[in-house]
């Protein structure tokens, strides 16, 4: 199982928004366009979130994983629910946030393709496209990877614009975890718990995950922004690591 810290790994965009990413590169990247991709990047998340999976109302509630509410959730008809009428006010409201990510949990496995409308897919797809070329190809590099094995993301952002990234960069159906309040080590146990009798690997760019990865005694592999780090790595790579541990 590939543990990913999902932010500035296998998604760029504060790297982008603060130029640290073009940077890197020392002149030969367009520094005010890396800027005005990550503006867009961050603009189309946000408007995504509150249009489409109640984050305005939310946004002060966030749990470490999407059913960490499902206890609360009777199962209840939400065909006819007004969401705008319930009045989630305090956090003795955990049915009603449980219903909320029950849509949400359904609208992360149908993809943003059944959702969004035509103009916005154009322009997410050409952002796509842009990001990826600004980049060298980092963001369908990672893609590729992904297709090995078992991977899930640990993001220190909160859980609901991260799975609205995941959806964006194309990192559909991956189970994601929130470190945000809760702190890194412990997603790592839950997803220990997840995954028992199997071996990890953490990957990130962070000192948070390569912590949490020493002290689970999980080999760690960590990426920088400099060039050509990602889409370095390879399956080959990441083995040199396992064995090292293993």
């Amino acid at each position: 199982v590939y543990v990913w810290d999902m932010d500035e790994t296998l998604v760029l965009l504060n790297s982008l928004l603060k130029s640290s990413y073009a940077e890197a590169f020392n002149g030969l990247k367009d520094v005010q366009k890396g800027v005005e991709i990550g503006r867009t990047w961050e603009n189309l998340i946000l408007q995504i979130c509150d249009d489409y999976f109640f984050y305005e109302q939310i946004e002060n509630y966030n749990k470490p994983f999407l059913d960490a509410l499902a206890q609360y959730d009777d199962g209840r008809d939400l065909s006819d629910y007004d969401f705008n009428q319930d009045e989630l006010e305090d956090d003795a409201n955990n049915r009603k946030l449980a219903y909320r990510h029950r849509v949400i949990a359904q609208k992360y496995l149908q993809g943003l393709r059944n959702i969004l409308d035509h103009e916005t897919i154009k322009l997410w797809d050409e952002l796509y496209d842009k990001t990826d070329e600004y980049t060298d190809r980092w963001l369908s590099s990672a893609r590729t990877f992904l297709k090995e094995h078992v991977n899930v993301l640990v993001t220190s952002g909160s859980i609901v614009p991260s799975l609205v990234k995941c959806m964006l960069f194309h990192l559909d159906s991956l189970i994601v975890y929130s470190s945000w309040e809760v702190g890194k080590i412990q997603c790592f146990r839950w997803i220990k718990e997840r995954f028992p009798n199997v071996r990890f690997c953490a990957i990130g760019d962070g000192w948070e995950e390569c912590e949490a990865a020493e002290i689970m005694r999980w080999p760690f592999v960590k990426i920088d922004p400099r060039p050509h780090r990602f889409p370095g790595l390879t399956l080959t790579t990441v083995s040199h690591y396992f064995s090292v541990v293993y």
